[in-house]
């Protein structure tokens, strides 16, 4: 379903009565069983009709189930890999701040030095005046 280029075969089927159509190699998820025996909601979709159930519409209302159940977990996995970036991201500023840090120490430390030695070469200087 939302994978890489799947091969699987979907059939459809019907019963003897043609009232019930059978989809075979199509695994459903629970949310997606239960919003399929709700009623259509009324965003633009047209209500279901109360006798049998054209089988070309009941192909096309399971595809437009799987395509949006496909988006919901693409969607999903899109915010996932976002996180995952998001914090490789928050990482690698914390390396580059704490080289950054160091690096600054490491100045700083130097020019203290620096400074300490000139102070002890003017006080010896001012000693042999």
């Amino acid at each position: 379903m939302g994978g890489g280029g799947s091969t699987r075969r979907v059939t459809f089927e019907t019963d003897d009565n043609e009232n019930i159509t059978v989809v075979n190699g199509v695994r459903l998820s629970e949310s997606l069983i239960d919003r399929m025996k709700e009623p259509s909601s009324p965003s633009g979709r047209q209500p279901r009709p109360s006798g049998p159930v054209n089988n070309e519409e009941l192909k096309k209302r399971i595809a437009e189930e799987l395509a949006l159940e496909r988006a919901r977990r693409d969607s999903e996995a899109q915010k996932r890999r976002l996180k995952e970036e998001q914090m490789f991201v928050r990482d690698e500023f914390g390396k580059l701040l704490e080289r950054e840090r160091i690096s600054s120490n490491e100045h700083l430390t130097r020019a203290i030095l620096r400074e300490r030695a000139a102070t002890e070469d003017e006080r010896q200087k001012a000693q042999r005046f």
